[in-house]
C-alpha cells in the first residue's frame, strides 16, 4: 500500500509540474474525469458531446474538438486524437487556469499567449498556422445562424466584410489584385491585443469553475 501511494504521489507530482494544478485540484478534476468516461481510463468526443451544457453551445464542435488536438495537449506535433486519456485532459484544462496573487508578470504573459493559442487552435481547425475565410465563416456562420435571428447569407456577409476588415489593418498595403490568405497567430495576437485574457477563458460546462482554480489550495 506504501508503493502505491508512493507511486501516486510521483504521478500527481509530475502532473502538477506540468499543469500548475495543486494535488487537491488534480484529484478533484480526475474525479470529474472519472465521472466524464463513466470510469474507463479514457474518454470520447461522445462523453464530451452528452454533456447538457453544452448542448445548445453554437460552437460545441469546436469546445470539444480542442480537447482532442494534439496541440493543445503540450505535445510537439500537430492532429487529433480519438480518445483522450487523463493526463491528456489535465494539460488541456491548465489552458483555463488564471494567474493569482504570486503570479510573476512574465508568467502571466505566457498564459496569456498560451490561452491566445488554444483560441486560435480551436479556428484554425485544419492546423496549418492560418485561421481562412473558410475556417472564419464557419465559426461566424455557427455562431449567428443557429440563434434563429439571422440567415446563413447574412452570417457569412458579416465574416466576409470582418476578415476584409482584418486584412485592411494586417496588410493596410495590400494592393486589389492580392488574396489575403488568412489570419496569422502573430496577428491574432494584434486584434486581441488589450483584451484581458489572463482570468476570462473559465469552463463551468464541466461543472468546474475555473475562475477557482489558482494554484495551490482550491478556493472555497
Amino acid at each position: 500500500m506504501g508503493a502505491s501511494q508512493t507511486r501516486a504521489e510521483h504521478q500527481y507530482q509530475d502532473l502538477a509540474d506540468k499543469t500548475g494544478f495543486s494535488f487537491e485540484q488534480i484529484k478533484n478534476l480526475y474525479q470529474r474525469f472519472q465521472q466524464l468516461s463513466g470510469n474507463e481510463e479514457t474518454i470520447s468526443r461522445a462523453n464530451l458531446d452528452s454533456i447538457p451544457a453544452l448542448a445548445n453551445n453554437p460552437i460545441r464542435k469546436q469546445i470539444i474538438g480542442a480537447f482532442f488536438d494534439k496541440r493543445n495537449q503540450h505535445q510537439d506535433e500537430v492532429g487529433s486524437c480519438d480518445q483522450i486519456g487523463f493526463e491528456q485532459f489535465l494539460m488541456v484544462m491548465s489552458h483555463f487556469r488564471p494567474p493569482n496573487l504570486r503570479t510573476t508578470d512574465e508568467e502571466k504573459e505566457a498564459m496569456r499567449k498560451e490561452k491566445l493559442r488554444f483560441l486560435f487552435n480551436m479556428h484554425d481547425s485544419d492546423n496549418d498556422g492560418t485561421i481562412t475565410l473558410a475556417e472564419y465563416r464557419k465559426v461566424v456562420e455557427e455562431l449567428m445562424s443557429k440563434s434563429g435571428e439571422i440567415g446563413q447569407e447574412t452570417a457569412k456577409a458579416i465574416a466576409d466584410a470582418a476578415m476584409l476588415e482584418v486584412a485592411s489593418i494586417n496588410v493596410p498595403n495590400m494592393g486589389p489584385e492580392e488574396f489575403y490568405e488568412g489570419i496569422t497567430f502573430e496577428h491574432f495576437e494584434e486584434i486581441l491585443k488589450g483584451l484581458e485574457m489572463e482570468s476570462r477563458m473559465h469552463i463551468r460546462f464541466l461543472d468546474v469553475d475555473t475562475s477557482t482554480m489558482r494554484c495551490g489550495k482550491s478556493q472555497s
